[in-house]
């Protein structure tokens, strides 16, 4: 099993346990130095950025969860790479992978995306402070 650090729809334990599901979750994590961001194509991703910190959801993986998830995220086509990036939690820091979007231009989100996102956010407990930024981003209704 490895430790895998959810910061978008991933969150949402709903979808993430029919995706994955033998995945178990692991608790709250921070990614220091990074900030959350939407690429041009509509999605989440994270960016190196000194101050800043992302917040998102642990979950315990094993291979055929690692298989599902690269599906999920098509590493094959291109849309996101997979790292190994420090995560902080409970004061201590540990190895997790991390899907990185490929899209290197920022953008809006698809339609209903940060609502999931969102409310993800929300249902793992993650800083009320936190789950407003990530409000902010949400297109406005017109």
């Amino acid at each position: 099993m490895r430790l895998y650090f959810a910061y978008g729809s991933n969150m949402s334990r709903g979808p993430m346990r029919r995706r994955c599901p033998t995945a178990r979750e692991a608790g709250i994590g921070v990614l220091r130095g990074h900030r959350f961001l939407i690429m041009a194509n509509g999605y989440a991703s994270v960016a190196p950025a000194p101050g800043c910190d992302v917040y998102g959801l642990l979950w315990r993986i094993g291979p055929p969860d690692l298989a599902a998830l690269d599906d999920y995220e098509d590493v094959a086509g291109g849309l996101y790479v997979r790292n190994t990036l420090p995560v902080l939690q409970d004061g201590q820091t540990i190895q997790a992978l991390v899907y990185l979007g490929c899209e290197r231009r920022e953008g809006r989100p698809r339609a209903d995306y940060m609502a999931l996102v969102v409310n993800a956010a929300r249902e793992c407990g993650l800083p009320e402070d936190y789950v407003a930024k990530l409000e902010r981003l949400a297109p406005q209704a017109t």
